[in-house]
């Protein structure tokens, strides 16, 4: 017991401890680099358990695309002291859940438990951040699942497709234009040293952030956060990535996607776009608007009261935005025209109306209205002890900070009309763009 706070005294010496804004929210460093939020959330006795690693599909090595998601299948299989599918047989044991995902910036592993089981989850967390352990006969067959799924996910849906293309083609160096779960020719080449040196050069307390949310007490889970995880020595492979970066798009792109199982044509087109950045997260504040402002109502946003209720030309349209990656964001805008209109026709609409829209300005009422519905939404987010940890895992895992975190709805706050006009500047340069066509095949060869 002795040990026990003396570790966590020295944690407590490093001061790096935050104020929150309406909840206690703790964001510390063990001396192995493992970052640590708590966020106390005393309503249900229950608990969250994330580990984040800041290494994701677009760190693999150039050939082993769908390496970061092999991996975190592997990472079920066992330890040197745990059976293969042991770990989540014991949560569920514990009457708890788990489950693990992967992005292009990082990959996650969480438990939703008893709040008196959290111990037992860390335990067994830190084990496999260290002592991961596979054979040929665990490995081989858990590739044919992960190319079963790349086919249920992505290849059986023709929307999944035409977004990967449609990625594929907006990136021309960078590998946020490489799917997440691989290009199957890859996939088909992955082996069990190909994840475990995956493993050893990403994963460890160094490139990883802990992420504790509901019925715990800060100072506790933080002395329990040392117990597990601060004897687990930084991984001394672990170095930053080097991204290529986007060269500049001196042309727009175009691609038209048939198939004969798409059931209602539409563009789509997506624009390279800035993402939140630490400290200055007002041009992503602005996107965010915008995105909500042209399309983020299937009754009253601007692109819907004209395309569709004014004057009848789409069935619907759309507009989002997600900065929430660590180099490019994306923003999206799209249409599907109704019966008789073209895609070309839907698409000059789209044009037109968000050129009005930069032309003539924000109406006042409107973005008074839109903000509320953006803040409303975003501290509805912070009711769910999940979603909040969540946010805290992308945040710092993308390299934001509590503070950026907690200073999202501040940041919409202080949005104003001239910086959404601004913003939306950008599109109308179709340089940084890929429009798509959907449409099914336009003649029987084609289909064929």
């Amino acid at each position: 017991m002795f040990a026990r706070h003396l570790a966590f005294a020295a944690l407590l010496s490093l001061g790096w401890l935050y104020p929150a804004h309406a909840e206690p929210v703790t964001h510390a460093e063990l001396d192995n680099g493992l970052e640590v939020v708590v966020i106390e959330d005393r309503r249900a006795p229950v608990v969250v358990h994330m580990v984040w690693y800041r290494a994701g599909a677009a760190d693999e090595p150039p050939l082993k695309s769908g390496i970061a998601h092999f991996l975190e299948h592997l990472m079920f299989k066992g330890t040197d002291t745990r059976d293969p599918g042991e770990f989540s047989a014991v949560v569920e044991e514990n009457g708890g859940r788990d489950n693990a995902f992967v992005s292009w910036d990082y990959t996650g592993f969480f438990q939703r438990v008893a709040s008196d089981r959290l111990d037992l989850m860390m335990e067994m967390e830190a084990d496999r951040m260290q002592n991961l352990s596979f054979t040929e006969a665990e490995w081989l067959p858990e590739r044919g699942v992960i190319l079963e799924e790349r086919g249920q996910v992505l290849e059986s849906r023709v929307g999944a497709q035409f977004n990967e293309t449609m990625l594929a083609a907006l990136y021309k160096a960078h590998p946020y234009g490489t799917p997440i779960l691989g290009w199957r020719h890859e996939m088909e080449g992955l082996t069990g040293d190909d994840a475990m040196e995956f493993y050893n050069q990403h994963y460890g307390p160094n490139n990883a952030i802990l992420v504790i949310a509901g019925d715990v007490d800060t100072d506790e889970a933080l002395e329990m956060a040392q117990q597990y995880y601060g004897a687990i020595p930084a991984n001394p492979n672990v170095t930053e990535t080097i991204r290529p970066a986007e060269p500049p798009h001196l042309a727009e792109r175009r691609i038209v996607f048939e198939d004969s199982r798409v059931g209602t044509d539409y563009v789509a087109r997506m624009y390279l776009a800035p993402v939140r950045r630490s400290g200055d997260q007002s041009e992503a504040a602005a996107l965010q608007m915008l995105a909500a402002l042209l399309g983020g109502s299937s009754t009253t946003s601007v692109l819907e009261r004209r395309l569709n209720f004014d004057e009848g030309v789409a069935l619907s349209a759309w507009a989002s935005y997600n900065g929430m990656a660590r180099d490019y964001g994306v923003f999206m805008l799209g249409i599907a025209p109704v019966e008789g209109v073209s895609l070309e026709e839907g698409e000059a609409a789209l044009d037109r109306v968000v050129a009005e829209f930069l032309e003539e300005g924000v109406d006042t009422a409107q973005f008074e209205r839109v903000r509320r519905q953006l803040r409303a939404s975003e501290i509805y987010g912070l009711d769910d002890a999940q979603s909040r940890a969540r946010q805290f895992g992308v945040g710092l895992s993308i390299g934001l900070t509590v503070e950026d975190v907690e200073g999202w709805i501040d940041a919409l706050e202080a949005v104003t009309p001239e910086e959404v006009i601004a913003a939306g500047q950008m599109l109308l340069d179709r340089r940084n763009a890929v429009t798509g066509y959907m449409t099914a095949p336009q003649s029987t060869e084609l289909s064929q």
